[in-house]
């Protein structure tokens, strides 16, 4: 498309690591074709600003520097849905016009964001009302894009998250405890059950298996038994309580998030094992970091293809990782389903093949 002289790039939804890689893929490949990149600060809030938060992004400023670290130069945000902003009385406006006319104001040919299933579900909208010319990056630590083998960020948090047990396996045979982390995961348990494996826990509990407290009593019993005495349990952040029920926090504002499932496992297991116990919960940690070689590598990959989906003007389209191999999707398909954990999956049968428990036998 030889009429293409600018296009916009944003971050949406959660930070992660990999995201400055992505920039500075996208605005070396874009400055290839004689391009001009503009950074919308802040997500779709920059595009809802009169004028448009936004600046162009030099080339000179991009170097091997910035690919190195973790969160976004950008800015992001996750509560900024243009369909349904939110007002300070608890209801909601839909600013989507304003958004689109920020689009307009900056002259661009063509945007490309980086976001996780629902970001890009939302920014797919968006681009159909207002004729956007989209392309999509998938990002998430959680790896919950169906249509993509991997998404930036996820190789990086699950690394912090084996690291962390490598921490805590120390101490917990130090001191004869049950260490208990919890790492992130919404909605599908990648983190907690790959990071699990990779760090030798006795027991993962992910979202997508129900437990039973008494199979996870049994099997710390059964380490204690057999002369070991520490254990290190991995769970994470969405699994819930034995009766079904959704653990969160409270926040300022009405607000409520996933945490506290250690510390309710840490009390019941405390109460039937007679054990030491200590919970710990990762938290944002898994999303500030350094990206790994891994993330860096994909945000590159990613960042290029997405350029070359614009100069062969193939909009509406999501870049995606399959078979060893880059390939891209309609953002409609891409986001359909979910990928939550397969339990009856390789990862799944290794994990039981090294006889770690996952609560439900």
């Amino acid at each position: 498309m030889n009429d293409i002289k600018r296009i916009g790039i944003l971050t949406s939804g959660g930070d992660c690591a990999g995201l400055n890689a992505v920039l500075r893929a996208v605005v070396l490949r874009a400055a290839g074709h004689g391009w001009a990149t503009i950074g919308i600060e802040h997500g779709t809030l920059g595009l809802m600003q009169t004028p448009p938060r936004a600046h162009r992004l030099d080339p000179v400023d991009f170097d091997g520097a910035l690919m190195r670290r973790g969160g976004t130069i950008l800015g992001t945000t996750n509560t900024g849905d243009p369909f349904a902003f939110p007002q300070r009385d608890g209801g909601t406006l839909d600013r989507s016009q304003e958004a689109i006319a920020g689009y307009r104001a900056l002259k661009l040919d063509a945007l490309i964001a980086i976001g996780g299933d629902g970001s890009l579900a939302i920014l797919n909208r968006l681009a159909r009302q207002g004729d956007i010319n989209l392309i999509g990056i998938p990002k998430t630590i959680d790896n919950d894009i169906g249509a993509t083998e991997v998404a930036v960020g996820y190789d990086t948090a699950v690394q912090i998250a084996t690291e962390a047990l490598d921490r805590l396996q120390p101490t917990a045979a130090s001191h004869r405890r049950v260490m208990i982390l919890e790492v992130m995961g919404r909605d599908a348990g990648h983190i907690a059950l790959v990071a699990g494996i990779a760090g030798a826990a006795d027991v993962i509990l992910i979202p997508e298996i129900p437990y039973r407290i008494e199979h996870v009593v049994a099997r710390i019993r059964a380490i204690y038994d057999a002369g070991r005495d520490f254990a290190l349990v991995v769970v994470a952040e969405s699994v819930r309580n034995e009766a079904g029920d959704k653990i969160v926090q409270k926040y300022a504002g009405g607000q409520s998030r996933y945490g506290g499932i250690a510390h309710f496992l840490a009390d019941r297991l405390a109460e039937t094992t007679h054990a030491e116990i200590r919970a710990t919960v990762l938290g944002h940690v898994q999303r500030g970091a350094a990206p790994g070689a891994r993330d860096r590598l994909m945000a590159s990959v990613f960042g290029a293809h997405a350029v070359d989906l614009i100069e062969q003007g193939r909009f509406g389209r999501m870049v995606a990782w399959r078979d060893r191999n880059i390939v891209d999707i309609a953002i409609d398909e891409a986001v359909a389903v979910p990928a939550t954990v397969d339990i009856d999956g390789p990862i799944v049968r290794t994990a039981r093949s090294l006889d770690i428990c996952l609560g439900d036998r």
